[in-house]
């Protein structure tokens, strides 16, 4: 059999990227693709200028303003350091002298692209810039189509550089379950023609953001799977789509709500307004008070902004020209309308990857509390215990990976877990603690990179813990996603190198342009409770990490077979715990 070029990279130089954090020997690059190489937060990280001081605060909306007065200005900083973290591991473990020995799996996460029909006449706008709610407005909205397609191409050139096994979207594709941010989404994957307006393509033809252009589309060599988020079946992620929100979305007048965080979704008095495409930086149109409009706000119609169910959203998915059709969801998810599903992603590899649907229900929504928690239901609780009990028994590790993080919120925090669930936290952890063979809790949601350990309750079996390890928003600073390689290692632990990267940009290139607003929506817009969080990693936002897992004596003899073998360590790189 020939040896294909993407074979001799996985067996001749592997552990490229993961290798990231430097326990690895990093091939060059070829001479033609020198120019090409991408680059992640190991060589380099964004930072936010400060604005100067006697700059007024601007409305976010102010967009031709920022740059006068210095918000959104950026700069590259120094490559942050690959983390080494111990702390799943016995007390007196130092991990000194030991080495990488083998490679089980590479792959990357993506999460809360939220791409956005930004001319969509069923909106929070006006709601947004009252509450400083950035996730109702913000300057990032213009761009969403085309960060996502320059991250793509940074995706392709770094399994150009070092071949990725598949890859994982954490959920929130769309922001408000419509059928057309969730065909821009698939699109941008396969590599079709965007047009990425709406209704009249006001501007279509002139203005940056509006003009149709060509996706990459992700290697065809990596396939790539997809679980789902609240704003991918809810209304903006946080409410079931009735009849008027329905009818809103469809219709030709800009949406009627009143405070809804206060008084329910019944509430009216506002028009909640709406971007207008024909503008070179999208003004807001058609927000305010009911009472200072003559007749009801009017815009074009466009029958693609029909918000999808969750059987709907699903089902679109087998409509692509990557793999695998489906993107890990079967038709008998759809029949069922169950968003659950497992895979393992090599079959040379004892890995199992658990897509867990972690979402609220419609039936869950009061009309005041809204669907922004962790949940599952019996079904879906039944569902992930049969999957970690085959998979331990199977004697595979195992990855869980779903839309919303686990203990990192406070009880009632707004992106907690739901204290209505069906299981409780508490009851979740403690049979997650009950499987030796589980690695990782992947997540998104939150739009952090936070890493956090959940060490076994049982200080004689440390096997018992697990990380989660969160992905950020492709929308919000810092606009990332993540790599990930799983490696063997020379006393039988392993290691989970996670590496940050970013879309490489262009200069003047539209995904620049989005990189500056969400600088200045962090600087205008962001709460101060969250902007001051810990776990946000401010100025970076960024987190390269090697967790170390001890594994079961069972596991350490079953994996001694498997791996693609790294090359000899050649410098370190990784910091100490």
């Amino acid at each position: 059999m020939a040896l294909t070029r993407r074979a001799f990279l996985k067996t001749g130089v592997a552990g490229a990227a993961c290798i990231a954090c430097g326990a690895y020997a990093m091939p060059g690059p070829h001479p033609a693709a020198a120019a090409t190489i991408p680059w992640t937060s190991l060589e380099r990280t964004v930072i936010a200028v400060p604005v100067p001081v006697a700059s007024p605060a601007l409305p976010p909306t102010d967009i031709a303003q920022f740059a006068r007065y210095g918000y959104g200005v950026w700069q590259y900083g120094p490559g942050l350091a690959c983390q080494k973290r111990l702390d799943l591991m016995p007390s007196g473990y130092s991990g000194q002298g030991v080495t990488p020995e083998a490679r089980l799996v590479r792959f990357f996460t993506i999460s809360d692209i939220h791409l956005t029909d930004k001319e969509s006449p069923a909106q929070l706008i006006c709601l947004g810039l009252a509450k400083h709610i950035s996730s109702a407005y913000s300057p990032v909205m213009l761009y969403t189509t085309q960060v996502f397609d320059a991250a793509v191409r940074t995706i392709n050139a770094l399994d150009t550089q070092d071949p990725l096994d598949f890859g994982l979207s954490l959920g929130d594709a769309c922001n408000s379950t419509l059928y057309n941010e969730l065909r821009w989404y698939v699109d941008i994957l396969d590599g079709k023609p965007i047009t990425p307006s709406s209704g009249a393509h006001a501007g279509a033809d002139a203005i940056d953001y509006q003009k149709p252009f060509q996706s990459a589309g992700l290697h065809k060599s990596i396939p790539w799977y997809q679980a789902i988020g609240n704003h991918d079946h809810f209304w903006l992620g946080s409410a079931p789509v009735d009849d008027y929100l329905r009818q809103a979305c469809l219709g030709d007048t800009v949406l009627n709500l009143g405070n809804i965080l206060a008084d329910g979704m019944d509430s009216r008095g506002f028009y909640m307004g709406t971007i207008d495409g024909s503008t070179p930086h999208g003004s807001v149109i058609d927000s305010g008070p009911v009472a200072e409009f003559a007749a009801p706000p009017k815009v074009a119609p466009d029958p693609d902004r029909r918000p999808l169910t969750r059987k709907e959203w699903m089902g679109e998915f087998f409509k692509t020209s990557s793999k695998p059709v489906g993107h890990g969801f079967s038709q008998a998810n759809v029949d069922a309308d169950f968003a659950c599903y497992s895979f393992e992603p090599k079959s040379e590899v004892p890995l199992k990857v658990i897509v867990l649907d972690d979402t609220q229900q419609n039936e869950d929504f009061s009309g005041r509390e809204f669907l922004w928690h962790g949940s599952v239901d019996q079904k879906r609780w039944d569902w992930l215990v049969g999957e970690l009990d085959k998979g331990q028994a199977e004697g595979k590790l195992m990855i869980i990976a779903a839309h919303i993080p686990i203990g990192v919120e406070k009880p009632g925090a707004f992106m907690s877990w739901w204290g209505k669930a069906y299981v409780s936290e508490e009851a979740l952890f403690a049979k997650l603690h009950s499987y030796p063979n589980l690695l990782l809790w992947l997540a998104g949601h939150r739009h952090y990179n936070t890493v956090t350990a959940f060490p076994s309750p049982d200080r004689m079996r440390p096997e018992l813990g697990f990380w989660q390890v969160e992905t950020a928003s492709l929308r919000d600073f810092p606009q990332q996603f993540r790599t990930f390689d799983i490696v063997r290692n020379s006393d039988d632990t392993v290691s989970v190198v996670t590496i940050n990267a970013g879309p490489q940009l262009e200069d003047g290139s539209l995904a620049a342009v989005s990189r500056g607003h969400a600088i200045a929506a962090l600087q205008l817009i962001m709460n101060p409770a969250i902007s001051s969080n810990p776990m946000l990693y401010l100025p970076t936002g960024s987190y390269n990490g090697e967790l170390v897992v001890g594994l079961s004596p069972e596991m350490q003899a079953k994996l001694q077979t498997h791996g693609t073998p790294i090359p000899a360590k050649t410098a370190p790189a990784t910091t100490g715990a």
